[in-house]
């Protein structure tokens, strides 16, 4: 068994709403554990459901600001920050802004459909 795994290529997750997803590590690209890991850019306008994931989740931004509403609370991620949004919260990942938002994700355990919980 070789004693690392190397992503060349990231595994491009289809999306309808602008989002680019791009895996390196997970279920949709290489298993090699239980996270994922995967680089994002969330362009203006860009918002998704609210969710109640069944994992923990790792945000970092490197450009523009996402804003993210965790229960009761709204906090506006900048460049250079992070935060880590804990499995069974109430929470909901949006671009309201004029900008892109480029930033990378670690979920534990990985990102699946199944364990993201999102409100119809």
């Amino acid at each position: 068994m070789n004693p690392y795994e190397l992503q060349l290529t990231p595994f491009i997750v289809p999306t309808t709403d602008g989002k680019i997803i791009k895996e390196h590590f997970g279920k949709a690209s290489i298993f090699c554990g239980d996270f994922s890991f995967a680089h994002m850019i969330a362009p203006p306008g860009w918002s998704e459901p609210f969710q109640r994931p069944e994992f923990d989740e790792v945000t970092f931004v490197f450009a523009g600001k996402k804003k993210i509403e965790v229960d009761t609370e709204t906090i506006i991620l900048e460049a250079g920050q992070s935060i880590c949004v804990r499995k069974g919260s109430n929470v909901r990942y949006s671009n309201p802004f004029h900008d892109s938002c480029e930033y990378v994700s670690v979920c534990i355990p990985a990102f699946t459909i199944d364990r993201v919980k999102r409100e119809a």
